[in-house]
């Protein structure tokens, strides 16, 4: 059970890790409307991966099927909308941002969603954790409902380790943000994103893993 426990908190936090497009918006709403922000965004981040996760532990044929056959159109569809929310974000206003925070609008429901979602536009993590789970032969010769339980919830926990840690050292650079900075912050948060979300896109067109 602890090896169990373990290796679901290393493989969580192995697949939240890499700086990505969800990384840069974690820090940059950690920046903008404070470190609970950008936690609850990598909480949604975290959730749709472990769904990810779930769904590649059962082993679900027709899912995987239909994710191999439709690979190509998945990651258009998930790079197009990465791109928008990129674009979405370099235009957005920080001082309209913080005045909707500071009114009440902007809540942490908003941001686990977004991030959630996004986070689902990219099926094919499902085979980051196959990789992962191989690796780890992460409960490999478990029955058990507990132990599948169990496994499921500490991938959970490892990534949102990850999420709390991010943000907390995200957090420490809050104060040192002006306006300006934060809508530099913001633009530079909406090009990386778009940037990220376009390299990926063009890799997958030419058949390299990037």
């Amino acid at each position: 059970m602890i090896e169990c426990i373990i290796e679901g908190i290393i493989i969580g936090i192995c697949t939240s890790i890499p700086v990505g497009p969800i990384a840069i918006l974690c820090i940059q709403r950690t920046l903008q409307n404070g470190r609970w922000h950008g936690f609850c965004s990598g909480l949604g981040a975290a959730t749709s991966d472990t769904l990810y996760a779930a769904l590649a532990l059962f082993g679900l044929n027709m899912v995987m099927s239909f994710i191999e056959a439709h690979q190509l159109i998945i990651q258009i569809v998930g790079s197009a909308i990465m791109v928008l929310f990129g674009i979405y974000i370099f235009f957005q206003n920080p001082a309209s941002s913080i005045k909707k925070q500071q009114e009440g609008r902007v809540n942490y429901w908003q941001e686990y969603i977004t991030a959630f979602l996004l986070t689902l536009s990219n099926p094919l993590m499902i085979f980051l954790f196959l990789g992962l789970f191989a690796h780890f032969t992460f409960l490999s010769d478990v029955t058990s409902p507990i132990y599948i339980i169990v496994g499921i919830i500490s991938i959970f926990c490892g990534a949102a380790l990850w999420w709390f840690f991010l943000t907390f050292i995200a957090s420490t650079f809050k104060k040192r943000f002006n306006f300006r900075g934060l809508w530099l912050l913001n633009k530079i948060t909406g090009i990386l994103i778009a940037l990220l979300a376009f390299i990926g896109l063009i890799g997958s067109l030419l058949g390299i893993s990037i």
